[in-house]
């Protein structure tokens, strides 16, 4: 009676002990204190209102206010590979957080088994009888919990539930990179195709002046070197047609594989510029809002929170550890009496196991944890600022654009007016054909310039969105 009290007592003091948790609590880092993301001396957009509280209802992409892009998105979130591998590497992680949570809680096991068994007499001393062949029957089952007094499991749970959550970031990554990567692809098919159009354009005109010198030459009021050099213009203008057709089928390629497919098996849609009407109003955060909304730092914020914890669980393994067990155990050698009071056994055991010896593994373990915390702190630190960087890029890159935009449309307004007089001066007589026809094609080289700013603008409007975008997943959009 006494020592089973000693027992009881000794089990409720090892259990209260068991609300010690060692190692570091982890402590998000502090956000940033940057007021801005731009250095002194960039250029900022002028085209655009940037504004921290400007957030748009729905996902980032639907800003663009392009329903053929809706249309490809949806089916690159049904059927993209690597969206499909980012959510089951999630639900792995999950799964591994279940399991986890089940190592923290009393382990049950249940066992049974039948035997046949020869008792060999003779190995206990008795010569001259027989050895019986009996059969022996068994059924129960066995319980164990470990108190984990240092908190070695919780640590293992807190690093499971983090690695988790770090996937569910790179999951919401996966997304932003995906939808990002489409509304390029699609932004690119429509400028290409609009710059293949002017380019044709001038190549007509080009077809149209050698005509008209082949004809001058005939009448004798022009040399073979006009007609060559008109040909000349002709070729060079041809050649630069394969090289836009080229990129425009390898992004309608880029943009089959985004949504799961093969390029014979799905085209996109023909993308043009009027498909989109890109906002002139941007919600870029702050800085310190930044760093809790991307994917990308929240993935580094977790990842550095399993590693914290993991030197709680390197810790842990310093100290003793105690398990609680019981087991049941019902045997005979005739099944119906194999229930029976008289033919059950038990035990009850709290069995203590301290590192003693170990050649310094287990200090090791715990020194490597610390240096990986470490490493996982400097990666979380770059990642923020490689954010940082891409927000700063794309907001210089608009504004670099918004100046190459304006010079663009000034020498389009000037080809303009020179068409404008040039086809004034033919239709009252005092000017030739082929001068209207050139002024046509500077006109349409310049539209083309222009629409090469503009694509690659358009381009570094959605790298500025998805950089800073809040909303990129189904479930963040209600959808």
């Amino acid at each position: 009676m006494k020592s089973t009290k000693c027992l009881l007592a000794t089990s409720l003091i090892l259990s209260l002990g068991g609300c010690a948790t060692v190692g570091p609590n982890y402590i998000a880092p502090a956000a940033p204190t940057a007021p801005s993301f731009s250095m002194v001396g960039d250029a900022k957009p002028t085209s655009l209102q940037l504004s921290a509280e400007n957030s748009p209802a729905g996902a980032w992409w639907t800003a663009l206010r392009s329903p053929k892009l809706d249309q490809v998105i949806r089916l690159g979130l049904e059927g993209n590979p690597t969206l499909a591998e980012a959510n089951a590497t999630l639900s792995r992680a999950q799964a591994q957080t279940a399991a986890a949570q089940g190592a923290m809680e009393p382990q049950v096991n249940a066992e049974a088994s039948p035997m046949r068994e020869r008792i060999n007499t003779q190995s206990f001393g008795f010569v001259g009888f027989p050895s019986p062949t009996i059969n022996l029957y068994s059924i129960g089952g066995t319980v164990s919990y470990d108190l984990d007094l240092f908190g070695g499991k919780r640590r293992t749970l807190e690093t499971a539930k983090a690695r988790a959550e770090a996937e569910r970031h790179r999951v919401d990554a996966a997304y932003l990179a995906l939808t990002g990567n489409i509304a390029f692809q699609a932004l690119k098919i429509a400028y290409l195709r609009a710059q293949r159009d002017a380019l044709d354009a001038v190549i007509a005109d080009d077809q149209r002046t050698v005509e008209m010198l082949k004809k001058a030459e005939d009448a004798g009021g022009s040399g073979a070197t006009a007609v060559a050099s008109g040909y000349g213009l002709l070729a060079k203008d041809q050649g630069l047609r394969p090289t836009l057709t080229r990129d425009i089928s390898a992004a309608r390629h880029q943009l089959a594989y985004l949504v799961g497919k093969s390029p014979a098996e799905w085209s996109p849609p023909d993308f043009d510029v009027s498909d989109f009407n890109p906002p002139t109003a941007i919600p870029v955060s702050l800085p310190s809002s930044l760093v809790r909304q991307r994917p990308d730092i929240l993935a580094a914020d977790a990842e550095l929170h399993a590693a914290t914890a993991q030197i709680g669980v390197a810790t842990a393994d310093l100290f003793p550890d105690v398990k609680l067990s019981a087991s049941l155990l019902q045997g005979s050698i005739e099944p119906g009496t194999l229930l029976n009071y008289s033919s059950s056994g038990w035990n009850l055991i709290a069995g203590l196991t301290a590192p003693v010896f170990n050649g310094g593994r287990l200090q090791a373990n715990k020194s490597a944890a610390i240096e990986n915390a470490k490493a996982a702190d400097a990666r979380y630190r770059s990642t923020v600022l490689r954010a940082f960087l891409q927000v700063a890029d794309s907001l210089s890159a608009l504004g670099q654009d918004d100046i190459s935009l304006e010079s663009a449309h000034m020498f389009e307004l000037v080809a303009q007016a020179n068409l404008k007089d040039a086809q004034s001066a033919y239709d009252l007589g005092g000017g030739p054909n082929i001068a209207v026809a050139n002024a046509r094609k500077e006109v349409n080289r310049a539209r083309r310039s222009t629409l090469e700013i503009e694509g690659r603008r358009a381009a570094d409007l959605v790298e500025l969105m998805t950089a800073t975008a809040t909303r990129w997943s189904p479930s963040q959009t209600g959808s």
